[in-house]
C-alpha cells in the first residue's frame, strides 16, 4: 500500500472534535521522522472533504498550515467544537488524538 493511502486511512480513525499531530500520524504508521512527508501528503489531500487533513496540527498546538488557507482551518475545526486562539488550539491536550 502506498504511503498516501496508509496516512490517509489512519487519519480517517481521528474523530470529530479532535485533532492529531503530523508526528503522530507518521508514528502510527512506521515512519520515523516522517512529519514532513506527512505535511506534503496532507498538502496534497485529493480528498480533503473525506479525509480531514484539517485536523492535522503541529505538536505544539498550533494550527500550522493548510492549502485551503489557515483562516479556512480555523473556520473547519471551529465547527467542530474547537477554540482557538492566536492560531494556538486551547486544550490541546485534552483534545489530541493519539494513535
Amino acid at each position: 500500500m502506498k504511503i498516501e493511502k496508509k496516512i490517509y486511512k489512519k487519519l480517517l480513525e481521528v474523530p470529530s472534535g479532535y485533532v492529531t499531530t503530523y508526528g503522530e500520524l507518521a508514528k502510527a504508521i512506521n515512519l520515523k521522522n516522517g512529519q514532513r512527508v506527512v505535511g506534503q501528503i496532507m498538502k496534497n489531500n485529493p480528498f480533503p472533504v473525506i479525509v480531514p487533513c484539517h485536523r492535522v496540527v503541529k505538536s505544539d498546538g498550533t494550527v500550522g498550515g493548510y492549502a485551503y488557507g489557515i483562516e479556512r482551518k480555523k473556520h473547519m475545526l471551529s465547527k467542530e467544537g474547537l477554540k482557538i486562539n492566536d492560531d494556538k488550539i486551547s486544550d490541546f491536550k485534552k483534545i489530541l488524538f493519539r494513535f
